[in-house]
């Protein structure tokens, strides 16, 4: 088993970087949005790039994450291991913070000097109104480079974080070559949604606010193998 999540993500993507990896809905508003390996990989790229060139971090560093299952969540999270970086989802002392324009009341919990605002707009537009302090992560995002040499081994705890994400993959039924439906609702937890996935090499769908009645439409057209709803 891999011990460093940029290579299962690059294992991943390596047959088919055009297929569609994840897919994201939500019924509450109607979007919806596509992203190939390829385009995940450019967006992990970049946000490595940009903790690495312009916040100046690295192996050892942590970022506090704090957003909720969404395809730009998980570019932070995987451009954040990408860069050797250890994660943290509870309020305490990291480097950087990433947080929902919703969850801005309550970055005061966290100790992070850079913090980063995402709107998380559908088609990843910049902000109108950046709240003081923050920098709009889509904004700054966009300035760096498109290819990035993911830190080896990975960060502190990323073997430990696959073990559990393949045994989750395992327990949920994920197997290679799935295309797995998660309500985002019952299944919040990264591990569940982005890296159970990825360590079975399985594409996904995710949605949000899940609308049961879209549910046979929905399978049928994204090609569903595995539902978690």
């Amino acid at each position: 088993m891999a011990d460093n999540i940029a290579r299962v993500f690059a294992d991943a993507i390596a047959t088919d970087p055009t297929r569609p990896l994840l897919t994201w809905y939500d019924d509450a508003t109607g979007e919806r949005t596509e992203l190939s390996g390829a385009t995940l990989a450019n967006w992990v790229a970049k946000t490595a790039n940009l903790l690495v060139d312009e916040v100046a971090l690295g192996p050892g560093d942590v970022a506090g994450v704090s957003l909720p299952p969404h395809w730009q969540t998980a570019a932070v999270l995987l451009g954040c291991w990408s860069a050797g970086l250890t994660v943290a989802d509870t309020p305490g002392d990291v480097d950087v913070l990433f947080t929902a324009a919703t969850r801005v009341a309550e970055a005061d919990t966290w100790s992070a000097g850079e913090r980063y605002v995402l709107a998380l707009d559908p088609f990843a537009l910049p902000m109108r109104q950046v709240p003081p302090g923050f920098a709009d992560y889509v904004s700054e995002v966009r300035a760096h480079g498109d290819h990035f040499s993911p830190y080896a081994p990975g960060g502190p705890g990323e073997a430990a974080l696959l073990g559990r994400a393949t045994a989750r993959a395992t327990e949920l039924g994920i197997a290679s070559g799935d295309r797995v439906l998660i309500d985002t609702g019952k299944y919040p937890d990264p591990v569940d949604w982005l890296l159970a996935p990825l360590t079975a090499t399985a594409t996904t769908v995710l949605c949000a606010n899940l609308d049961p009645s879209t549910l046979p439409t929905r399978t049928t057209t994204e090609r569903v193998t595995r539902p978690l709803t």
